[in-house]
């Protein structure tokens, strides 16, 4: 077996060098102008340009060389259907042995004033697939040999690798990005739900928010009103990500900025007909928000609300269940809507769960749902224990149900519970 000579040596080890571009995390106009100057110096030539294919434009955009002036780079467009590039995406290896006299060339004054006389143009291929154009140039005629074909393709085929690995590299980094932006975004998010409930005096309150993505469109809010007066309010924003969520916090300071009166059921109304008309400019086509906005006074022992779509709050009231359905149409679609409003005397030991679909709604591996009545039929057997003891009981005992199957929506749950309060000098008190 002949040795191999030191040129031959020295192209293999070159060759094997753009390995490192291939697995190397590089920017891709990095690895592009890394491997011009690779195909330059493993070749022996005296330049060389890398042109890749833009689809949109349906041209080829030269986005790196090595050797060649700054006016030969921008001498003019190239297109995908040049007689030479579409030889090369054909597989052909085209070698025009003297630029200043072949027909094939659009560019020849630019070509002569450059000082090139031959060219080699191979195709960069990726999973059969061209995706551009390695060009060799030479000051020589006949330059390029079957030997420099075989270089040059091979120095294409890693190319090829190179390109498509930066491009993913760059992907990944840009996807790294919109992770961490995401993340940041929930974070701001979920300071906007409450971090506990509010102390008020016959009411033991207790309330969990678990986001099915880093932001969601799920929402709960407290405004204490009075002394003994509470605003009780779960919202739930139809969408996923970020509209939701930014849809979410616009509706969240609308609630916030209405929400500041112990009202009557007039006043109620007049709240949620300014919360739609809100929703109805901010919405667009197939966004909308369900409501269940409640308004609890233990003075009086009572419950003022209105249900606009959302699940409907139920009532526990010794071992039975009432569900407050009055209301309306979601809010977002007909700013003309109308909305009924109901009030509820409250017991001793009644229980009030808020909820959104997330929580009936949660599937197991074989696709059942937790469902409503096993909510109620879970909620009914812990109305004896403090708010906080039911709400972790009832996600304990869907957790047991879905097991480590995700989820696809956002759970939130507002437990109130009833107690007798009366007035001691000037004081409510539980």
């Amino acid at each position: 077996m002949a040795k191999k000579t030191k040129r031959q040596i020295e192209r293999d080890e070159q060759i094997y060098q753009l390995t490192t571009l291939v697995a190397g995390d590089f920017s891709l106009q990095e690895a592009l102008d890394k491997l011009a100057e690779a195909a330059v110096k493993i070749t022996g030539v005296k330049a060389c340009s890398i042109r890749l294919l833009d689809e949109e434009a349906d041209d080829m955009k030269m986005r790196s060389t090595y050797g060649l002036s700054e006016e030969y780079r921008n001498k003019g467009v190239v297109s995908k259907n040049d007689t030479v590039v579409k030889a090369a995406f054909a597989g052909e290896a085209v070698v025009l042995d003297d630029m200043r006299v072949d027909d094939r060339v659009k560019y020849k004054e630019a070509t002569i004033r450059e000082g090139l006389v031959s060219q080699l143009t191979v195709a960069m291929q990726f999973r059969g697939k061209a995706i551009g154009v390695l060009r060799l140039y030479s000051p020589r005629p006949k330059r390029f040999d079957e030997d420099d074909i075989g270089l040059a393709r091979a120095v294409a085929s890693q190319c090829a690798v190179a390109i498509t690995n930066a491009k993913l590299y760059a992907e990944a980094i840009e996807g790294a990005r919109i992770a961490e932006q995401m993340r940041l975004a929930g974070v701001i998010q979920r300071r906007m739900i409450p971090e506990k409930a509010p102390m008020i005096p016959g009411l033991d309150i207790a309330a969990t928010y678990i986001p099915c993505f880093e932001v969601g469109g799920d929402l709960y809010d407290f405004l204490q009103v009075s002394d003994t007066c509470v605003v009780v309010a779960i919202a739930d924003v139809i969408g996923k990500g970020i509209p939701a969520a930014l849809m979410m916090s616009c509706f969240r300071g609308a609630v916030r900025a209405y929400a500041d009166t112990e009202g009557s059921g007039e006043a109620i109304r007049e709240i949620i007909d300014k919360l739609n008309k809100m929703a109805c400019s901010e919405c667009r086509d197939g966004e909308f928000v369900t409501l269940f906005y409640a308004i609890i006074d233990v003075k009086d022992m009572a419950v003022t609300y209105c249900n606009c779509g959302h699940e409907p709050t139920v009532l526990i009231r010794e071992g039975q269940i009432t569900e407050l359905e009055k209301g309306g149409l979601v809010l977002g679609v007909d700013a003309q809507a109308e909305y009924e409003i109901e009030t509820v005397t409250l017991k001793d030991g009644d229980c009030l769960l808020f909820y959104s679909d997330g929580l009936i709604d949660a599937a197991n591996f074989d696709g059942q749902f937790w469902g409503r009545e096993s909510l109620l039929k879970t909620a009914k057997k812990f109305t004896a224990g403090s708010a906080e003891q039911m709400v972790k009981n009832i996600l304990g005992y869907r957790r047991r149900f879905v097991g480590l199957a995700s989820q696809c929506d956002d759970t939130s749950i507002i437990v109130v519970k009833a107690e007798k309060i009366k007035k001691q000098n000037g004081v409510w008190k539980g």
